[in-house]
């Protein structure tokens, strides 16, 4: 329980203190680019056919696609926020093993085969473009104390994003369950209401985070940091 409250009082806090981050509205849009893109490659997994993606200026996105079987619906409205929740815990297991770099570089791959494979409109190819250039910067140029705060920056963004969507889900399907997004279409398919399916991701995104702020207060692993004697980390 405690590492509950934790999580939720740290996740408070973010959303008061990011608000004063300059530039913050531009980097929520990687929990929207993650959440599109889970929706993606589980519907080409899933042998759909992924016909775009589409970006926009107020943080929501959405996927448009033609699938084959009705109950792959289901699988596909799921992975939205389930992969945005893990990809956020991803961010912050990467960098509790002092591997910043490497979780750029994912980042950074992840934006490239979006924009090249899925992404269309003014707003989503621009907005790619320029956090891809951003990345490209911040891994090349960069002294690495500069880098890792960039890093914990996304991260926590991202991480914020990954609950109060799913959150906002919940509010959504209690004034109106028909424009509560993927938990509409879940419940369209599926005996479970929308409401219901709004709290499932809720508890799905807050177990990640409660995973992700324990590595986070754990700091690096002994294990990870590395003595200059014997290590050398290359393109600093």
């Amino acid at each position: 329980m405690r590492r509950w409250l934790k999580t939720i009082g740290f996740l408070v806090l973010s959303v008061f203190l990011s608000h004063f981050i300059p530039f913050n509205e531009f980097f929520r849009n990687l929990d929207t680019m993650i959440h599109e893109f889970g929706h993606a490659v589980v519907t080409l997994l899933l042998q759909g056919k992924v016909m775009y993606i589409e970006l926009f200026a107020n943080h929501s996105g959405v996927t448009y696609s033609q699938i084959s079987q009705p109950w792959s619906l289901i699988p596909i409205a799921m992975a939205g926020y389930m992969t945005a929740s893990l990809f956020a815990l991803f961010l912050f297991r990467v960098r509790a093993h002092d591997r910043e770099r490497l979780g750029l570089q994912v980042v950074t791959l992840i934006a490239i085969a979006a924009l090249i494979l899925f992404v269309r409109g003014e707003f989503g190819v621009m907005w790619l473009i320029g956090f891809i250039l951003l990345n490209v910067v911040m891994l090349a140029f960069m002294p690495a104390w500069i880098r890792d705060l960039y890093y914990l920056l996304i991260a926590f963004l991202t991480l914020e994003e990954s609950v109060m969507g799913p959150f906002s889900l919940v509010l959504y399907a209690l004034r109106d369950p028909s424009k509560a997004g993927d938990a509409t279409n879940l419940a369209l398919v599926t005996p479970i209401p929308a409401f219901a399916w709004g709290l499932i991701f809720t508890l799905f995104a807050l177990w990640c985070a409660v995973r992700a702020i324990t590595l986070f207060l754990r700091g690096r692993t002994s294990e990870n940091r590395r003595s200059p004697a014997i290590y050398t980390r290359y393109g600093e």
